[in-house]
């Protein structure tokens, strides 16, 4: 029995569904429970290379809640079905595997998701000539063209074995003694600390970051967290990172954080909310969402150092190899929205110019599987069990506001202290603190609770608050503790006081032909541009109709 919150937040494990505001418990029956489902002869078929997490349906009659996936392990290796009801009013997505509502599901009249064409990768000899590699219908295509998004292959397979895994040009593993800091750093199973330093010598990092506008909302927020007052034991001020998304940004108010030597990068320009535009964009799209992103916060918030390099994807929607390459041909250095799954050792973030650490873990799985110059900031998945020391396993949560059993301040203190510990205790890998800033305010408890866990730990002699930047800094250029308070990297803007450039920041009331119908202010300490900035004219400048 598992209650959530309204939002519906679905778990598919091999029989537990957990819906929005109903405690159930699901039935579960085993293939030998039902004696009109299919015989064995007849389930072996339908299992034949089926993953065995896949649900699918039996039949396209009656009211689309029941699916079933391949259980291989009945007795005796023989494969039985699991079954699994959505509850009522309900339907289940085949092709998002997930049950939701049922006006929300299209394919009620699918079996099962679309079966692709799988290239032949793996044979005794090789049945293709050196350089080419086998489709599916035994066509012989050059191996360079497998995976660069068109189809090559007459049955489309070059296109439908592209994972970290799979991919036939995928990057190579870790080779340590190829990949050299300060521009590579990899290792095995991500859990090595750069330069071999010893643990207790390793200052441990922790990031703040925020994801969306940064308005009135929230700038309140963020003058209490760093309030100046707050120093790292080096006797510079804690700084934290903002994804800025621009719709609603006041660029007055990330020019003065910016000024103050916090960390700008980008959250995409429309954060369009349809997941698949994130994970299938092209990359022209990527281009007009983050490089266009960029354009706008250094033009409005007058930020021209060149220092916004880093991006989010939002939704945590990773957009495989099309966004890192956008992201190597417009320099920017690092992503920040991969997931690791909860571990015993958190990982470390690499560069992708060898193969990923770990498993494609979170949103629709579309990590890169190609070689590309960039950092990944990888978020490292956090414990959120209540009692870590008794209670059961939990999966983890990467953003603190979807470990959805954190209820009370108590509760988050808890979290933070425990999973400062896991860090700590074991490899000192940077822990990430990922917000979005509604939920630290949507309890004071929250905030006190943070302020509260800062203070503590700034009381410490070896714990850091820093940027994405520093992070990847001082991996580039692995410091001791005891060298660290001449470490220069991360004297830049130290202690910075003063005013904001502009106390009364123009509030240009502006429209776009791309949002009819929508006026929108534009706080920037700039001039005010022709038109409100959007994805097909981010200077704002206006744009002619082709």
């Amino acid at each position: 029995m598992v209650r959530v919150s309204s939002t519906i937040f679905i778990i598919v494990t091999s029989v537990i569904l957990v819906v929005a505001n109903e405690e159930i418990n699901l039935r579960v029956k085993r293939q030998e429970e039902d004696p009109e489902g299919p015989d064995v002869g007849s389930i072996e078929e339908l299992c034949h290379d089926r993953p065995a997490d896949e649900y699918f349906r039996l039949t396209t009659e009656g009211d689309c809640r029941d699916v079933v996936r391949c259980d291989n392990a009945g007795e005796n290796g023989i494969t039985r079905l699991a079954t699994v009801r959505c509850p009522i009013g309900l339907a289940f997505d085949v092709t998002r595997q997930t049950c939701d509502w049922k006006s929300n599901v299209k394919n009620c009249d699918q079996l099962g998701k679309p079966r692709k064409v799988l290239p032949i990768l793996k044979t005794d000899e090789p049945v293709c000539p050196e350089g080419r590699l086998s489709c599916g219908n035994g066509e012989c295509v050059e191996k360079e063209l497998f995976c660069n998004g068109k189809p090559d292959c007459k049955d489309e397979s070059d296109e439908n074995a592209c994972t970290v895994d799979l991919d036939p040009n995928r990057a190579p593993e870790c080779d340590p003694t190829q990949c050299i800091l300060p521009d590579c750093f990899c290792s095995a199973d991500g859990t090595r600390i750069p330069g071999n330093i010893e643990p207790q010598q390793v200052p441990q990092m922790i990031t703040i970051t925020f994801n969306g506008a940064v308005n009135v909302d929230n700038i309140d927020l963020y003058e209490d967290i760093f309030n100046g007052q707050r120093q790292n034991p080096n006797g510079c001020q804690i700084k934290g990172t903002f994804f800025v998304s621009h719709k609603y940004t006041n660029y007055s108010a990330v020019q003065d954080l910016h000024r103050r030597g916090h960390e700008i990068s980008v959250f995409s320009l429309t954060h369009k909310d349809e997941p698949n535009y994130w994970t299938h964009g092209t990359y022209d799209d990527w281009l007009a969402e983050m490089a266009g992103a960029r354009l706008i916060i250094e033009r409005f918030a007058n930020i021209t150092d060149g220092s916004i390099i880093g991006m989010r994807a939002p939704y945590l929607r990773v957009g495989g190899n099309k966004q890192f390459e956008m992201m190597a041909d417009q320099f920017f250095v690092y992503d920040a929205s991969i997931t690791a799954s909860l571990g015993r050792v958190p990982i470390w973030p690499y560069t992708l110019y060898f193969r990923m650490p770990h498993k494609c873990n979170g949103n629709a799985h579309n990590c890169p599987s190609r070689s590309h110059p960039v950092w990944e900031m990888v978020m490292n998945e956090l414990d959120r069990r209540d009692d870590p020391t008794f209670d059961e396993s939990l999966p983890g949560c990467h953003m603190i506001d979807s470990c959805s059993n954190v209820q009370t301040g108590e509760q988050f203190g808890r979290l933070l202290r425990h999973n400062f510990n896991r860090h700590y205790n074991t490899n000192r890998a940077p822990l990430g603190l990922h917000f979005h800033a509604s939920w630290l305010k949507s309890k004071k408890e929250y905030r006190d609770e943070l302020n509260k866990f800062i203070e503590e730990m700034l009381g410490r002699n070896d714990v850091f608050f820093v940027t994405m930047l520093q992070v990847i800094q001082w991996m580039q250029n692995p410091t001791e503790l005891n060298a660290l308070r001449d470490f220069q990297e991360w004297k830049e803007k130290c202690d910075v006081k003063g005013q904001p450039y502009c106390s009364l920041p123009n509030a240009c009331p502006l429209t776009t032909r791309e949002l009819p119908g929508e006026t929108l202010r534009l706080f920037t300490c700039m001039e005010c541009p022709n038109n409100y900035p959007w994805i097909l004219d981010p200077t704002g400048d206006g744009f002619s109709v082709k």
